[in-house]
């Protein structure tokens, strides 16, 4: 059995400012309390969610990917966020997984979110990801992707203990983004962490945070409201896999195939 330790940042993004996200990300990694398994940042952790991918995209040996990987050597752990990238000409909404020895997996954000034209600049997923890191088996995901339990599906042949979100998520949906995190992880029998922003972005929208970390019951274990900061909290899986010994759902689910 082993237990995994979990630490988020919901911050304030500067908008299209990749250096001076890094910098002040820089800052609140430094203040991360104690040893840590695992990091998770924003969506678009570096610019804010922007559609400028042609003025702002990076390529997967530019700077970002060079800070995470220097980030996650130093700490240990597993930095994981989304970057917007360009890779043979295409655009993504690409989150990272960057492991403390370098070696570096990637997701696509599936759903783009067409109310703000998205689809129109970045190109979707078509895989999902499932990592499996101390012990633990993780699936991360992007945002919109939390509005579609399919999608979302802990599978038999595709398990998972924790299902992540990096979001930059509206306040003005807020209470779609709470009801829906805690429902992905009750029907999914899984631990769920979804990870806001907060502050207003470019366009003038607001966010509101709400970042949290809740058990495959739907129980809150950490909650960071609208504050800014660093938020740490150590998942057993003990606790999880007797839980899931006892409450057999996942063995009952429906048979379906996934066609992207």
């Amino acid at each position: 059995m082993s237990d995994l330790t979990v630490s988020f940042l919901q911050t304030e993004l500067h908008w299209q400012d990749a250096a001076a996200n890094r910098a002040s990300l820089d800052l609140a990694l430094a203040r991360l309390d104690g040893p840590t398994d695992l990091v998770v940042l924003p969506e678009m952790f570096t610019t804010g969610f922007s559609m400028e991918a042609a003025t702002l995209a990076e390529p997967m040996d530019g700077p970002t990917v060079a800070w995470l990987r220097a980030h996650a050597a130093r700490l240990d752990a597993v930095l994981t966020g989304s970057v917007i990238i360009e890779e043979d000409g295409a655009y993504y909404n690409r989150l990272l997984w960057v492991r403390p020895d370098g070696r570096l997996s990637y997701y696509n954000k599936r759903h783009l979110f067409t109310l703000a034209g998205e689809q129109h600049t970045y190109t979707p997923g078509r895989e999902r990801l499932v990592e499996e890191w101390r012990g633990w088996r993780i699936c991360p995901l992007v945002c919109y992707d939390l509005r579609f339990p399919v999608w979302s599906r802990n599978q038999p042949h595709e398990p998972y203990d924790l299902l992540l979100y990096v979001a930059n998520w509206p306040a003005v949906r807020r209470t779609a983004w709470r009801t829906l995190l805690r429902a992905r992880a009750i029907e999914n029998v899984a631990c769920a962490l979804g990870v806001n922003r907060i502050g207003h972005d470019g366009l003038g929208h607001a966010y509101s945070g709400d970042s949290a970390l809740l058990d495959a019951k739907g129980g809150y274990l950490v909650e960071a409201h609208d504050q800014a900061g660093s938020f740490t909290h150590t998942l057993k899986k003990a606790e999880l896999d007797d839980f899931r010994t006892k409450f057999t759902a996942l063995n009952d689910g429906d048979a379906f195939e996934l066609r992207a």
